[in-house]
């Protein structure tokens, strides 16, 4: 049999390319243009159409996870459908798409590894770099943003290594999903530095880097290329960081930020969400965001992150920057953090109590309790982040009940099985006078003839819209100005009137809410100075720059 015999057709450019193929959308006239005669069967379905029949046969499958594998296979066939179907069920799918079945997902990734997707760049290998992103043929006017991770603190997982390139492509879709930005002009990226994870070093189908975890000058170095090659290579790109380990997360952003354009979600819109919530409670209080005491239980990354925004917050509303820093107390493993603990972290330093301010309270095996703490500080603000389930208990909440009319308790660690207290306990220990959000969704509580509805602090409800605005605006970098109006945009959109109200909008409206935070964070940009693109219409210029999951006719 002849070589040219034994050869596989090929696949029309049209079909095999995910961005361009609208499947058996095309028209006929499209068919023959595309040279696709013959290649598809004659009917001819709408683009809704197409949707409905996806939506039907992700239902089919047998669970979340194999949901997701489904929706991966469409993104890789047909990128418009796939965002038409999520576009159109975004509160049902992102659970799917993204946390928590993306962690699953990212655990099988080197088992189920199907095509790539996005860039792995390999700290074995930094001198390949502008080659890797030169395989993509985008200029530096053709990527709007860019989402990378280390894959070091994956969601609740921990270090997963290479897989972690699915929390990169799971954060694109949302931002597309929810915020219109579009799906051509964004890159996933995998910073493959090793892992610790054993399994995954003693399985012999792993596909990262078959090391531990480089640290120290050659991360930092490697880090250091990355920023410069991105930056350099696509300048008005957004780089966004994703699931850093907290060793690195908060010193790469202290070290970088303010040269290059850099968010992490899990520092800043972490910290934003809350701090949305935090600006819901405080109206409902009717106190000032300047007055407020605030407890942290849980002093990491994500708990000092939410303490720096709502801090700021209080500098904004008139408190001098030593003032709001000392209306913060953080408790960590050791008990209430003072000065002069022997493994302080750097960033944990600057809310460290004084020891002489609390040389009498009363001590649990050498540490000041977080009963102790409320029961001393009154606070109006309890926020948890440690993922010690049960923390808050019954006597917290109480005595956050005597301190303040109404307390301010966010118990925000994920999943259930490691949530601080549950908000129905929080409710009926405080007889209904507790403003709560959680970081896991919850059923409306019933109490004393009064429906709560418990928001949630889900980061989706914000990072969109604050990068379609960083976007738009072209902001040099992401501020703090930026991140406070993406926040108080966000909690603008909801009505605390009413009894039990929600102190966060609901995730059916996002692609909508996305739009309104954008438009206040392209305003910041401006009010700051950072803009380098300046819409005479700023709410018209981001509708317009929101991109539809809609075929172009004619396509080629």
């Amino acid at each position: 049999m002849s070589e040219t015999r034994r050869r596989t057709p090929a696949t029309p450019a049209a079909l095999a390319d995910p961005p361009r193929n609208h499947g058996v959308a095309f028209t006929q006239e499209e068919r023959d243009a595309l040279g696709l005669t013959g290649r598809l069967p004659s009917g001819v379905l709408t683009l809704d159409q197409q949707a409905q029949r996806a939506y039907q046969q992700m239902n089919a499958q047998g669970g979340d996870l194999a949901k997701n594998v489904y929706l991966e296979q469409l993104h890789d066939r047909n990128e418009t459908l796939y965002f038409k179907v999520l576009s159109d069920h975004l509160a049902e799918l992102l659970p799917i798409v993204y946390d928590p079945t993306v962690g699953e997902a990212i655990e099988k990734y080197s088992n189920e590894y199907r095509r790539p997707r996005g860039i792995f760049l390999s700290i074995d290998r930094p001198e390949d770099m502008e080659r890797a992103f030169a395989t993509l043929e985008l200029g530096p006017e053709d990527v709007d943003l860019i989402v990378c991770s280390d894959a070091e603190q994956i969601l609740g997982i921990g270090d997963w290594g290479v897989g972690g390139i699915q929390i990169a492509v799971g954060k694109l879709a949302v931002y597309t999903a929810a915020a219109g930005v579009d799906p051509r002009r964004v890159v996933p990226v995998s910073l493959d530095v090793g892992t610790d994870r054993k399994s995954l070093l003693d399985d012999p189908l792993y596909l990262g880097n078959r090391h531990p975890r480089v640290r120290g000058a050659d991360y930092d170095a490697f880090m250091e290329k990355y920023l410069e090659t991105a930056s350099s290579l696509f300048p008005h790109a957004l780089l966004h960081f994703e699931d850093f380990g907290p060793s690195n997360a908060r010193r790469i952003l202290e070290q970088y930020g303010r040269r290059y354009r850099i968010f992490n979600d899990d520092m800043q819109g972490t910290g934003a969400i809350t701090l949305a919530a935090a600006l819901s409670g405080v109206k409902v209080s009717g106190a000032r965001m300047r007055d407020q005491r605030l407890v942290v239980f849980g002093a990491g990354t994500a708990g000092v992150g939410i303490a720096d925004q709502l801090r700021d917050a209080m500098v904004r509303d008139g408190a001098d920057r030593g003032q709001a820093t000392a209306q913060v107390w953080l408790i960590d493993k050791q008990g209430l953090l003072t000065r002069g603990m022997a493994d302080l972290r750097d960033f944990q330093q600057s809310y460290a109590r004084d020891p002489a301010e609390v040389a009498d309270w009363a001590r649990d095996g050498g540490a000041i309790s977080l009963l102790e703490t409320v029961r001393r500080v009154k606070p109006t603000i309890l926020l948890g982040t440690s993922t010690v389930h049960g923390a808050f208990t019954r006597e917290v909440v109480q005595a956050m009940s005597e301190g303040t009319e109404r307390p301010i308790v966010f118990p925000l660690s994920n999943p259930t099985s490691r949530i601080e207290a549950m908000p129905a306990d929080v409710v009926a220990w405080s007889k209904g006078r507790a403003l709560v959000a959680t970081g896991i969704p919850v059923a409306p509580v019933e109490y004393g003839g009064v429906t709560y509805r418990i928001g949630q602090a889900n980061n989706a409800l914000l990072y969109p819209g604050l990068g379609l605005g960083t976007i738009v605006s072209g902001a040099s970098q992401v501020t703090a100005g930026m991140l406070l109006a993406a926040a108080q945009a966000v909690a603008d959109q909801v009505d605390t009137s009413g009894p039990g109200a929600s102190l966060l909008p609901p995730i059916e409206n996002l692609r909508e809410s996305s739009a309104i935070t954008a438009t206040a964070v392209v305003k910041a940009a401006l009010d700051e100075g950072v803009a380098t693109c300046k819409p005479a219409d700023v709410a018209d210029a981001v509708r317009e720059a929101m991109w539809q999951p809609a075929y172009t006719a004619g396509a080629t």
